[in-house]
């Protein structure tokens, strides 16, 4: 944001009473001197409300504001777009517009990359609307329907359960609903976003899962490590592995059905300094060879093929 930009939106905070001149100014310096935008010294230094920011913006830009917390989400339109990429660009799709353009709501409409991006994926065009980033993600992460059941799974490891080192207390735990509703919740976003493996890796501080999607690896959640054994043992459980054994590296398989179709996983255990990491190999059984037909030859290129 230019010096201009800055001053212009600072004028409208100004006329809308949500800054005096004495904080516009020192935001501006700030601003100058760190080269962030405006509207995240504000943000950072507690001047203005993310809302009131956010829908000052909207009128400076000329693109409609949404509040998602009155908005009702469509669940098919969400399923347009990867949960890597709304996360990537914090961009979420939220329903139609009669010319049936995809309504997306952005921290920030104006990158182009984006948009570009979003489009690409869906297949139809693009309305952006403006909305907090906090909403955002909050949304997101609701939607990929992880959010509850690693509350839910904290709550539980705090309480006592999944954070012990004896086996009798990781076996209950591992057999908790809120476990069994993450692993089950993270396998079928990876299957639907086609990735080909699933990383569960503890830190010193904190639990990190990750897709491998089109030979690049996206963070798809990341939360306490507390609830690692707990994780880590449905995983064992399902793989039929020993979940008390955790010195040597394991190996074991995972056959399931999802929306109707065979996968296999093919899992692997690692001791590791902070827990054990967890990779899973996804393969759709239910896939079979691909026809010469839909490998998407050029006629050229496959008469030359053919001959």
């Amino acid at each position: 944001m230019t010096g201009s930009d800055a001053r212009h939106l600072g004028t409208m905070l100004l006329e809308e009473g949500l800054l005096t001149d004495d904080q516009l100014e020192q935001a501006i310096s700030a601003q100058q001197a760190s080269g962030q935008p405006l509207g995240r010294v504000l943000l950072d230094e507690g001047l203005v409300r993310e809302s009131d920011l956010v829908r000052t913006l909207s009128r400076q830009i000329g693109i409609e504001f949404v509040d998602l917390a009155e908005t009702n989400i469509d669940p098919a339109a969400v399923a347009t777009v990867p949960t890597y990429l709304q996360e990537r660009y914090t961009a979420l799709p939220i329903g139609y517009d009669e010319a049936g353009s995809l309504i997306v709501a952005m921290a920030d409409p104006a990158n182009v990359l984006a948009l570009d991006d979003i489009r690409a994926v869906a297949g139809v065009s693009v309305t952006p609307r403006v909305a907090t980033r906090t909403e955002i993600e909050d949304k997101i992460r609701r939607m990929a329907g992880m959010d509850d059941s690693v509350t839910d799974l904290a709550e539980l490891a705090a309480a006592g359960g999944g954070t012990d080192d004896s086996t009798d207390d990781i076996e209950v735990a591992s057999d908790e609903a809120p476990v069994v509703k993450l692993m089950n919740t993270i396998i079928t976003r990876a299957i639907n976003e086609r990735a080909s493996d699933i990383h569960i890796e503890p830190g010193e501080r904190d639990l990190r899962v990750r897709f491998r999607i089109d030979g690049v690896l996206h963070e798809v959640m990341t939360t306490s490590r507390s609830i690692t054994n707990a994780v880590v043992s449905r995983v064992k459980i399902m793989a039929e592995l020993n979940i008390a054994e955790r010195r040597v590296p394991q190996d074991g398989r995972i056959s399931l059905k999802v929306s109707g179709r065979a996968i296999d996983l093919r899992v692997a255990t690692l001791p590791a300094i902070y827990g054990e990491k967890v990779v899973m190999r996804i393969l759709d059984k239910s896939g079979g060879v691909v026809s010469l037909a839909d490998l998407g030859f050029l006629d050229y290129n496959m008469e030359r093929y053919k001959e």
